[in-house]
């Protein structure tokens, strides 16, 4: 690309100090990504890095021919593709560009001797794998403890934020389809309208054009913490 993307604010770059900052300019490579392109590819045998800055991209596991699940998504300033510089194995997801998305590749030589150099980097990398296995623990559990219908409950809970005027209320915005919840939950997506259909017939989710609105949060919670007392 001709016009290189502004360096995005990103806590790998706080943990660097002028001279990495430096040499990262020199060194990494601008990349745009057009929506729906994909960025890396699962089982790849490539081990750069990658930082984002700007766009969005959704990381997915392929678990068998025509079915994925949905890791979740990452946006500027975020890092991904740091485990096979790691370990120097293949690629463990997918990564596909939402938006147009343009990421600074580094490579995984430079990455490694910033690990080296740097302590600060290794604790925030630690950290942000931390924080990543604690949510994929939360997703296993999800898968073996609860059924389609309250892993719906609990992923509407999660993408939802509080209601601007109404606390009571949550909303997602803009608004996710079907099909993704589908691959978020492991579910198929005529399981997921049905499911949607029910929950709108109780009055417990509204769907306006800019969002999915959860009139009763509560109750949704309280029907998964049922479910997991049985």
């Amino acid at each position: 690309m001709n016009d290189q993307p502004r360096m995005p604010r990103a806590p790998i770059l706080e943990c660097l100090d002028d001279g990495w900052i430096a040499k990262l300019k020199s060194v990494w490579v601008p990349i745009r990504f057009q929506p729906q392109e994909t960025v890396v590819d699962f089982d790849d045998a490539s081990a750069d890095v990658y930082l984002i800055a700007t766009g969005q991209v959704r990381a997915i596991l392929r678990v068998a021919v025509g079915k994925e699940i949905i890791l979740g998504e990452l946006g500027p300033g975020q890092l991904f593709g740091e485990l096979a510089a790691l370990d120097g194995k293949p690629r463990s997801a997918s990564l596909t560009a939402l938006v147009q998305t343009d990421v600074f590749r580094i490579p995984e030589p430079v990455f490694r001797q910033m690990l080296e150099e740097s302590p600060r980097l290794c604790r925030h990398l630690l950290v942000t794998l931390s924080e990543r296995t604690r949510d994929l623990t939360r997703r296993i559990a999800e898968l073996s403890f609860l059924d389609t219908r309250h892993r719906l409950y609990n992923t509407l809970l999660r993408l939802s934020r509080k209601r601007t005027g109404n606390d009571e209320q949550r909303i997602i915005s803009p608004p996710v389809i079907h099909a993704d919840l589908a691959e978020r939950i492991g579910a198929s997506r005529e399981a997921v309208s049905r499911e949607m259909s029910k929950l709108a017939k109780e009055g417990l989710l509204e769907r306006t054009r800019g969002a999915i609105i959860l009139a009763r949060p509560d109750e949704l919670s309280r029907r998964i913490s049922s479910t997991l007392q049985l």
